[in-house]
């Protein structure tokens, strides 16, 4: 379960260059590609610096993480509190969509089973129009 925003610290030349990063994609991007993309602009934030940064943030509630096809952690400042992600397998094209109260279900499921403070991960993934229409599907 999401928890509310919480404040990610103190402000940082390089959160403030990652954080405005995120703010100008609407794609989920690797630590790898957003270090490569700072760098490109003139950035002299290091990697290491990037991945704490992307944690601090995931943590504070700031951004949405989410695992790539392979694996790899993933990373969007989301706009909405409660939605999930349906994600394209080939070109990572991301929407946000709200679906049925997934909160609701998953603590009767936990309670009927005994557990709590669960959470949860659900992304959603498929070829969209774009690559299916081109034949990359």
């Amino acid at each position: 379960m999401k928890q509310p925003p919480a404040e990610a610290g103190r402000s940082t030349r390089q959160r403030n260059e990652i954080l405005a990063l995120l703010a100008a994609t609407t794609e989920f991007r690797s630590a790898q590609h957003l270090y490569a993309e700072l760098r490109a602009q003139g950035s002299t934030v290091g990697l290491t610096t990037v991945y704490r940064t992307l944690q601090v943030f995931a943590n504070a509630g700031q951004v949405d993480v989410m695992h790539g096809v392979g694996g790899e952690q993933l990373y969007r400042r989301c706009s909405q509190t409660e939605h999930h992600h349906l994600v394209c397998r080939l070109c990572a094209r991301t929407v946000e969509v709200v679906g049925p109260p997934t909160q609701e279900w998953i603590g009767q499921v936990a309670g009927e089973h005994g557990f709590t403070d669960v959470n949860y991960m659900l992304e959603l993934f498929g070829v969209c129009t774009d690559c299916a229409r081109h034949g990359d599907g």
